[in-house]
Order: structure tokens, then sequence, then C-alpha cells
């Protein structure tokens, strides 16, 4: 007697649906992971951006002994420039990128991972007291997520001492 060790075309059929429905479950995972990562990488960009922004701009802002532009109160510019140890610092867009310019070089602020827009230098204040100043700033991160980019628009207030 003859043994048949051999698939049946059925069993070949269970096996390859079995197969693909695992492989499309696997390929679904792999790309919920992906999009998560994504996710945090723009999210994450833009956050850390901002708090160096911040912390960049309230250093100097604090330790300037005074504020060349804006120069009057109420007055709203897209450059800052500031005095510091008798050097002046300007901080201002060139494209997509917020660069700070002194008398040792030109820096950019924000990573190469986002942009920034809209940003504003307002002068606060009153005549007779230390200015403020009221920044303002849109942040884009550069990788893009079902073809959408993290975007946050950040506000304060920073003054001198």
């Amino acid at each position: 007697m003859k043994k048949n060790t051999g698939l049946t075309l059925i069993e070949l059929i269970i096996y390859v649906t079995i197969l693909l429905t695992l492989l499309a479950v696997t390929t679904k995972i792999f790309s919920s992971l992906i999009d998560s990562q994504l996710e945090t990488s723009q999210t994450s960009s833009v956050e850390q951006d901002s708090r160096y922004i911040f912390a960049r701009l309230s250093s100097d802002i604090s330790r300037a002994t005074s504020i060349t532009t804006p120069s009057l109160l109420g007055q709203t510019s897209g450059t800052l420039t500031l005095v510091i140890n008798g050097l002046n610092s300007t901080y201002s867009l060139n494209g997509n990128n917020l660069e700070l310019s002194d008398n040792y070089g030109l820096y950019q602020l924000n990573s190469f991972g986002s942009t920034v827009s809209n940003l504003s230098f307002q002068r606060l204040g009153n005549a007779s007291g230390k200015p403020s100043i009221k920044v303002t700033f849109t942040l884009s991160s550069t990788a893009k997520r079902n073809s959408q980019s993290e975007v946050k628009t950040y506000s304060t207030t920073i003054g001198t001492r």
C-alpha cells in the first residue's frame, strides 16, 4: 500500500490564507509603530526647540542693558536688537530659521527638525520702568505625518532686570 504524504489543494489554500493574514497583521503593526514614532519625533522637535528658544531669549533679554529694536513702547517688530555688555545681539528670521547675530557670529536657534514663522517682538512697559518684550512665534516640524506637520504658536513676555 502506498502512503500519501503530499498536500491537498484545500490544505495549501488554508496555509497560504493563514500566512497572508499574519503578514497583513504584522505589516499593520509595523506601520502603526512607524507613525507613532514619527508623531513623537515631530512633537519632540517642536517642544525642544521652543524650550531652547525661550531659554536663550530669557537669558539675553534679562542681561540686556538696553533694547534698541523695537524702540518705542507698544511697537512691534520682526527683529529684536539688544545691547549686552556693550555688544549688539540681533534676533531675526532668515527664511524659516530664527537666527541670533552678534559680534562673534551668526547662530541658528531652531534645529533642522523645525521651522519658525510669524516671529514678532513687541515692546511693553512704561516710560519710567524697565522694558519688557512680548515674544510670539510659530514652530512647525519639518517631518510630516499623513501630509501634516506639528504646528504650535508660542507667546510669552520677558522683562529686563
